[in-house]
């Protein structure tokens, strides 16, 4: 799979760093042989790569079958998951130890940890290979797939969003129950356009620019004033950002929202997560991240305990390099 060094492509290369079992904290990288990658997804630990030529390539640990690749080895080397070659995969997101993918062809895919049903299959047994989500069909034409720790999302090109998974803090916007087995639709009456699912919180976007939040209400990564925080197993509107919101990010315990001006962030931020500068920790008020006011920022990302922004200019360099090869 791998070229000689000296034979690295200009584009199409991924380059991994930080915390890794397999790395031991030192930066890598990797590229394909014929193929570039257009889509990455990091779960704790283990991550996806789906390619140009709809190839899905998985590594990391494998203790619950999270790679889908028939055993529980863990895989340091990028995998091609060879049983989905035929269904040209599309889209894929990692949770803490669970996997979801969706095809061109409109089928859903899931495997790995399942405790709380986080795959969709109706029961709560753990699978090493990716099953279909029965639910869904090919009139679900899947837009964005987000999973957390034990929650999983998949929303449609027309607006519908569906959740499934570990209920336990209201982090899938079902207000009585604990957790369910199969997809659900979580609906206030308006289409949704973008859905990020955090440890145990989640939040999404309207197609108006509306911000809705629920999940585990502490550390302020609601965004909410505390008069609202009863209500946190509901998707609640977070009214304090004047701007139409175009995406969000949800990390552990921190939020990030991309709108059409600025970043804001909220939540816990003792590791620097919220970029707000070394003196607060922690804010229930979404903030603006002054410093990059100057720059125009395309897509934003968390983990835990970082988060990672993309600028419109380099997203365009990478966009004219693929469209080149």
């Amino acid at each position: 799979m791998r070229e000689p060094e000296e034979l690295m492509p200009d584009s199409g290369a991924v380059f991994t760093f930080g915390k890794s079992k397999f790395a031991e904290n030192n930066p890598g990288k990797f590229w394909f042989k014929n193929d570039v990658p257009v889509h990455l997804s990091c779960g704790d630990e283990h991550s996806a790569v789906v390619t140009g030529n709809n190839k899905l390539y998985m590594f990391g640990s494998n203790n619950w079958g999270q790679l889908g690749l028939g055993s529980k080895s863990a895989i340091s080397k990028p995998t091609c998951v060879k049983a989905l070659k035929p269904e040209k995969v599309k889209l894929a997101a990692c949770g803490r130890n669970h996997t979801l993918v969706s095809t061109e062809g409109g089928n859903v895919y899931a495997t790995g940890g399942n405790n709380e049903g986080q795959l969709g299959l109706g029961d709560t047994e753990e699978r090493n290979t990716f099953h279909v989500i029965s639910f869904f069909t090919s009139e679900h034409k899947i837009k964005q797939l987000s999973a957390g720790s034990n929650t999983s999302a998949a929303l449609t090109e027309d607006g519908r969003l569906f959740m499934w998974g570990d209920n336990s803090e209201g982090q899938i916007g079902l207000k009585n129950v604990s957790n369910v087995c199969v997809p659900q639709q979580v609906t206030i009456g308006k289409p949704v356009s973008w859905i990020s699912c955090g440890y145990y919180h989640s939040a999404f976007v309207t197609t108006d620019g509306e911000l809705y939040v629920f999940g585990e209400p502490e550390n302020g990564k609601l965004g909410l004033p505390n008069q609202l925080l009863g209500n946190h197993r509901t998707p609640q509107l977070v009214s304090e950002i004047p701007e139409k919101v175009i995406q969000v990010a949800c990390g552990g315990e921190h939020t990030v929202v991309l709108t059409e001006n600025a970043v804001y962030t909220f939540g816990l931020g003792q590791f620097g997560q919220l970029g707000l500068g070394t003196f607060l920790f922690e804010t229930s008020e979404p903030k603006v991240i002054e410093n990059i006011r100057d720059q125009t920022i395309s897509y934003i990302s968390c983990g835990e305990n970082h988060t990672a922004l993309i600028t419109a200019t380099a997203m365009k360099k990478l966009l004219k390099k693929l469209l080149l090869i």
